[in-house]
């Protein structure tokens, strides 16, 4: 051959891999050419074999920076483990010890947590016939705890005393826009993949590897998503251009905002060779490829899908409505709020505690000075709750939260610390082990 193309995945993993085939490739360097894309598509390989370039030893010397850095770390600190615990299966390492610490100290946490009580008071109000809510907010204009039954009952009793004359202090109305936000990136993919899916993160990674790398559609291989492992938000001119036309003759100009979607991400770390993960081909939807896609192969990529494209929308227009009323002594609170413009939203929502919600608002029309009638008045008794315990996508969100770590790495170490038994998964919470936490407590006081 006259030339030899390279074209391992375009990170630092990957420029090290395509540096030591070329090592061990017995042929002149000025045959090798380093390629790189970052979707399989016809137009971006063609594009990458147009544009070779050398391979860039920065890269290779930062992956094996990084290679090194783990092996001090575990040729170090297994030993410690064996002698300590006589178990010669045991590892440390410079991302799953801290991954395992950090699910240990929240158990910790959750140990030592004293449930503090309190108390707030509901009640179902009336106007003209048409029933709402409101919740006892402040006394005297004030806000205030109620920490215990008798003093619920004591407020109780107040509000629903004949003497008390139920009036509107406030009304409050305004319009706010609420902005899509960025397509996905690996960590972002993983948590929504398991609180929308219910997918384990190493899952989602091999679901979407096969998405890249290419599905059979007509007899022909389709890579149908761009590269899975990647901390950039940025996507191409091409990618803005598909997303804008597809919007425009599908969904209308209403939906497409005045100015394009533009996302950049604030921290100093980011790799950004390469693009978001979106869909290579922004018109082939979901439904239209369903046929070749296995279940979960579907429910991933129309996930991608829909949230790259609705990252390029228009933002929704949310009405917000709310109102004070007095009571004597107390001032109760209702609220609501009303979807006026789907915009993004009629693709995907990130809160998944707005998603089915009633869009109608359930206040009626108030002005200030309305009296109304108080129908019912409800103390509800509450417990402050401990620390919630890691799920696979809150370890993942927090890892990234302090830098531990790279995308890419998360899905091997949260594995890696199961089937080692050091942490065990209930009801997709992760629980140290026995055995984990012995392991935790010594690495630390070794440290």
């Amino acid at each position: 051959s006259d030339k030899i193309y390279l074209a391992t995945d375009p990170d630092r993993e990957g420029e090290a891999i395509a540096w030591h085939v070329r090592e061990l490739l017995d042929v002149n360097d000025n045959k090798v050419y380093r390629i790189e894309f970052n979707e399989i598509t016809p137009k971006a390989v063609k594009h990458a074999v147009a544009n070779p370039r050398q391979i860039d030893m920065d890269r290779v010397q930062a992956q094996q920076t990084r290679q090194i850095l783990d092996k001090l770390v575990g040729y170090k600190l297994s030993p410690v483990l064996w002698k300590q615990l006589g178990n010669y299966h045991l590892s440390a390492g410079r991302v799953q010890s801290v991954a395992l610490r950090m699910i240990c100290e929240r158990e910790e946490e959750i140990e030592a947590f004293i449930p503090k009580e309190y108390w707030s008071i509901h009640t179902i109000m009336d106007k003209d016939g048409k029933l709402f809510e409101a919740e006892v907010t402040k006394h005297k204009g004030k806000k205030f705890d109620i920490n215990n039954e008798e003093e619920a009952n004591k407020i109780k009793n107040y509000l629903l005393s004949p003497d008390i004359e139920y009036k509107v202090d406030k009304v409050t109305q305004k319009t706010s826009k609420r902005k899509p936000t960025a397509p996905f990136i690996t960590s972002t993919l993983q948590r929504a993949a398991s609180s929308k899916l219910g997918f384990g993160v190493s899952k989602t990674m091999q679901v979407a590897q096969k998405l890249y790398e290419g599905i059979e559609i007509d007899g022909t291989p389709v890579g149908l998503i761009t590269y899975m492992r990647t901390d950039s938000v940025r996507i191409s001119d091409d990618a803005h251009e598909m997303a804008k036309n597809f919007i425009l003759e599908n969904y209308g100009e209403k939906y497409y905002p005045e100015k394009t979607n533009v996302y950049v991400k604030g921290k100093q770390n980011v790799q950004d060779a390469h693009e978001a993960i979106r869909p290579s081909y922004p018109e082939r939807t979901p439904e239209s490829i369903k046929p070749y896609l296995q279940p979960d192969q579907y429910k991933l990529y129309k996930l991608i899908w829909e949230k790259f494209m609705s990252s390029q929308m228009a933002p929704a227009e949310i009405a917000n409505k709310s109102i004070e009323i007095d009571a004597g002594d107390y001032t109760l609170k209702a609220g609501t709020s009303k979807v006026m413009f789907d915009g993004f939203l009629t693709l995907y929502n990130d809160d998944e505690e707005e998603e089915g919600k009633d869009a109608d608002a359930k206040i009626p029309d108030l002005d200030k000075g309305d009296k109304v009638i108080c129908k019912k008045v409800e103390p509800k008794q509450h417990f402050t709750q401990p620390p919630p315990r890691y799920n696979e996508a809150s370890l993942v969100k927090a890892l990234e939260e302090y830098g531990i770590g790279r995308p890419s790495t998360y899905a091997t170490i949260i594995t890696v610390i199961q089937t080692r038994k050091y942490v065990e998964k209930k009801n997709k919470a992760l629980f140290p082990t026995l055995l984990g936490d012995r392991k935790s407590t010594r690495l630390n006081s070794s440290h």
